[in-house]
């Protein structure tokens, strides 16, 4: 991942341990890195809110009675 946001190879590593904080464009090159939003990185309550935020685009394209029907889908997954 340091690599690919064009730092040295400790660079995460770095981070993880306490020993450097990103610069504010290294905190958003870091977030677009792992396709989240500043506000998703800290937001602890949602383990994958990359997909989660996939998800809902794709809802929101869908008409009415689709929609219902994933809903009805989603509501017996969470009832198991």
């Amino acid at each position: 991942m340091s690599l690919a946001l064009g730092q040295n190879p400790s660079y995460i590593n770095r981070i993880e341990n306490g020993k450097a904080l990103p610069s504010m464009q290294g905190f958003f090159s870091i977030c677009d890195y792992l396709k989240i939003t500043p506000a998703e990185f800290f937001n602890d309550e949602v383990e994958q809110p990359g997909e989660i935020r996939a998800l809902v685009e794709k809802l929101q394209k869908l008409p009415q009675e689709q929609l219902q029907l994933v809903e009805q889908i989603t509501e017996q997954f969470l009832d198991k």
